[in-house]
């Protein structure tokens, strides 16, 4: 009976709801990628700067 009791308790349910979904996503991490990972643009698509930004106040 303590066993139905402790599983209508809702701050129990709820953790019982979080560690299944992070055992799902937990398992789908471990799934194998598609396509080619060095045809990324990401961080490629402007050349680097040979200076650093510069910020300036207004002035009045």
């Amino acid at each position: 009976m303590d066993d139905d009791a402790a599983s209508t308790d809702p701050a129990e349910e709820t953790k019982r709801k979080f560690r299944e979904a992070l055992e799902r996503k937990k398992q789908g991490s471990n799934a194998p990628k598609d396509g080619p990972a060095s045809s990324s643009t990401i961080g490629g698509a402007r050349p680097k700067a040979d200076h650093k930004r510069e910020f300036r106040r207004k002035s009045g």
